[in-house]
């Protein structure tokens, strides 16, 4: 049974008005989790699972497993200590869902756990992931998205102008630095197993509608929910900006 905690009041923010109306129909919520980041303290999980208890009829938390070793090797760690960093670094964000699901309501809907590793056999997923590994090699604006968010959010870069989105340079500039090429195309890798649950979450959770749930808007939405042709998010997926009303919304930086 969930310990009595402390109300936490949200911010929350639709990405357009077609999510807000998925919001409202309350299916579910998404609570998806990198590792080594700061923001997702226990007790800040333990909020946020209160709060998606309140609004939404199912509720199911991810945690970002896939290719931290790859991130973790290309930012120069020890080949010999890789494995075990990239298993503390999941068994520490496990722990802390773990506590969450444990303090959860039980007015509530039980929130399912997963990693992102126990989709590698789900149909969906997997016809996701191909379409994303097209649309990357294919579409302009959705590499350009997807390279904006990986320097962002993961290597703490500026957004690049004019569209310059190759892995292993900087287009008209020359070949970019070997060693931020090499962290660029790691954090490629490790945001290409989280976005099939960008795409369509409720294929891949069997759910009629499904709300991601995160404290910020990332570069990759714009092509997924702003333009016509291309990639784009399911008509059954939204997105909403979470945040505890204490907690800034500019600046964050999410890492691996």
């Amino acid at each position: 049974m969930g310990a009595p905690q402390a109300a936490v009041n949200f911010r929350t923010r639709p990405l357009t008005d077609r999510c807000d109306r998925i919001r409202r129909r309350g299916d579910h919520a998404l609570i998806g989790v990198s590792t080594n980041n700061s923001y997702f303290s226990a007790q800040r999980l333990t909020a946020l699972v209160h709060w998606a208890q309140g609004q939404f009829r199912a509720v199911d938390i991810i945690c970002a497993d896939l290719h931290i070793d790859t991130v973790l090797t290309a930012e120069g760690a020890a080949p010999e200590s890789v494995g075990k960093r990239a298993r503390r670094r999941v068994t520490d964000v496990r722990r802390r869902i773990r506590k969450a699901v444990q303090a959860a309501s039980p007015d509530g809907p039980q929130p399912g756990t997963h990693l992102l590793s126990d989709f590698q056999h789900n149909d969906a997923y997997q016809r996701l992931r191909a379409d994303i590994d097209r649309a990357l090699r294919e579409d302009p604006e959705f590499a350009d998205a997807c390279h904006d968010m990986v320097r962002l959010h993961m290597l703490g870069q500026p957004q690049k102008a004019g569209g310059a989105h190759s892995a292993a340079g900087s287009g008209d500039g020359g070949p970019a630095d070997g060693a931020e090429a090499g962290r660029l195309r790691a954090g490629l890798q490790y945001l290409c197993g989280e976005l099939p649950f960008f795409v369509d979450t409720p294929s891949i959770l069997g759910v009629p509608s499904s709300v991601s749930c995160y404290h910020l808007f990332t570069p990759i939405l714009g092509p997924l929910c702003m333009r016509e042709n291309g990639l784009r998010a399911a008509d059954n997926q939204a997105f909403l900006a979470v945040t505890p009303d204490d907690t800034p919304t500019d600046g964050e930086r999410d890492v691996t």
